[in-house]
């Protein structure tokens, strides 16, 4: 499924913030109670560290930090709309978004969840510029966020060192194609086939994930999407500026970028520093790269991600600018 625009009107990114958990993991400590090191785990990974919320810290309360850190980076205090990405809600029932809505004092707004595993913020991002296209809202804040560490088994290799806790959040509003910041296409895939790559089973209390079989499908479905939503947005390959995937694994993103043929200096990572943080990674990486200056104003930015459900998606946007704010919490 595709949504591009012929017209004008469309949404456009306006601010973007984070949140990381204070706590700071290393590899060295995860390996002490796992048959593993460091030199393994960065090899395969490219992961150094990660991040780990306190007791008591919830998917919500990321959130709402990220969340009031996109519209502060965004110069706002209000949106129509809040879209929570997410693997870990507070709750099964109700939905985590309309209590980030109100707890950043957005008492009006639409607010739900979306389950989409890695690949929810493109999948929100898509959602919300649809909405905003079409006149259901103006101004929608989109939050990806998770708490892996509260369903990760700490005794499972495959798993333990691959996550982390995180959020990480845009602010888009109504405005022109050709302005800064404009969404220009997005693509979404998904295929129920493999819906047992990455699962927890329904009698089981931790993600399972087959990594290999992962590997496999991410670099070849990543890279189909993202040339796909290049050629729909009208850019050639050579014209992207930064590529920015999901931050699964560093050898998926470099598999990914060779075979879009994209120069390693053009591939946005923060993995290392914050290891695989599902719907939070494209975001925080955003954050980071503008932060960094390594994006600016008028960049051609091509993200891509795919995750559990089997889920994929990719964007095409031109980076608006945005001053990201980031903060943190114990």
């Amino acid at each position: 499924m595709s949504a591009a625009r012929g017209g004008r009107a469309g949404a456009v990114v306006t601010g973007v913030g984070t949140c990381l958990p204070e706590t700071v993991v290393d590899n060295d400590e995860v390996s002490r109670h796992l048959d593993t090191d460091h030199a393994w785990i960065h090899s395969r990974t490219g992961i150094e560290r990660r991040r780990r919320v306190s007791p008591g810290t919830t998917t919500g309360d990321l959130a709402v930090t990220a969340g009031a850190a996109a519209l502060k980076s965004a110069g706002r205090d209000d949106c129509d709309l809040v879209l929570l990405a997410t693997t870990t809600p507070d709750r099964r029932c109700p939905a985590t978004a309309p209590r980030v809505a109100s707890r950043l004092g957005l008492r009006a707004a639409a607010a739900f969840d979306l389950a989409a595993v890695c690949s929810g913020f493109v999948y929100g991002l898509s959602v919300a510029d649809a909405m905003i296209t079409a006149g259901t809202c103006d101004r929608a804040l989109v939050i990806g966020a998770d708490v892996y560490s509260s369903i990760v088994d700490p005794d499972d290799r495959g798993t333990a060192v691959v996550f982390g806790d995180g959020a990480g959040a845009v602010l888009l509003e109504r405005g022109d194609t050709g302005d800064p910041g404009a969404v220009l296409h997005t693509e979404l895939g998904s295929d129920g086939t493999g819906d047992e790559l990455i699962t927890i089973p329904p009698d089981g209390a931790y993600l399972t994930m087959r990594g290999s079989d992962v590997y496999t499908r991410a670099v070849t479905t990543m890279a189909e999407s993202a040339r796909s939503t290049a050629a729909h947005a009208g850019w050639d390959l050579a014209d992207v500026d930064a590529f920015v995937g999901h931050q699964a694994n560093l050898r998926i993103l470099t598999s990914v970028a060779k075979r879009l043929r994209l120069p390693p200096e053009r591939v946005v990572s923060n993995i290392a520093d914050v290891a695989n943080t599902a719907a939070a990674s494209i975001p925080l990486a955003l954050a980071d790269a503008a932060a960094q200056g390594r994006i600016g104003s008028g960049d051609r930015l091509l993200l891509t991600a795919f995750g559990g459900g089997l889920t994929w998606g990719s964007a095409a946007v031109v980076w608006s600018g945005a001053e990201p704010v980031q903060d943190q919490r114990s």
